[in-house]
């Protein structure tokens, strides 16, 4: 019944049987007289252990995206199967945390030298910057991207057609659209009263 329960929580064989093993294992070390109802007791425990086990998974799936190498999300877009993986979530998620994190020139430099390996002149002749100054948004967008953990909201990107057009320069190297879509971010948008 334990496990049961445990595996319709986590969803996870594995971890299921973890869960129940570690509750039974606290089981042998309490002082069972305080306990009135075993059955509720060990429901309960073990209930307690799943939702444990899943804020902590939740925990280091934020800190491995917070942290992630854009040039990993590159190869790994290139080599997986996306009807067997949720690969496009989590790069949606850490472009997300790209785009929250770093103003929109910093994160068309940070995305282009980064992940495409594109040098300063190239990213000097894109956005009408000196290599120095291209240089500067990518060192300080690496230092942004270091810095504490944020919350992402719902609505990751302000510009889904991102997400689109950086697997179509992964898959096939076609770095234009990614460029349009990052100079739209970069160039204010002007309201006309």
């Amino acid at each position: 019944m334990l496990y049961s329960i445990a595996l319709k929580m986590v969803n996870s064989f594995a971890d299921a049987e973890d869960i129940v093993q570690e509750t039974f294992l606290k089981w042998l070390t309490i002082d069972k007289k305080k306990i009135i109802n075993t059955k509720s007791y060990l429901v309960k425990a073990v209930t307690n252990n799943c939702l444990n086990h899943l804020e902590s998974l939740k925990k280091k799936k934020e800190d491995l995206f917070d942290k992630v190498n854009p040039r990993i999300l590159k190869e790994m877009y290139r080599e997986f199967d996306f009807g067997r993986f949720d690969l496009e979530f989590d790069i949606s998620t850490a472009l997300s945390v790209i785009h929250k994190k770093l103003k929109p020139l910093e994160k068309a430099v940070y995305l282009l030298r980064e992940v495409f390996d594109l040098d300063y002149d190239n990213l000097n002749e894109i956005f009408d910057k000196s290599q120095e100054n291209c240089r500067q948004l990518f060192c300080r967008a690496k230092e942004k991207l270091n810095l504490e953990n944020i919350k992402l909201d719902k609505k990751a990107l302000d510009n889904p057609g991102i997400l689109d057009s950086f697997k179509k320069a992964c898959n096939f190297g076609h770095l234009t659209s990614l460029i349009n879509d990052l100079k739209r971010d970069i160039i204010p948008k002007i309201s006309i009263t």
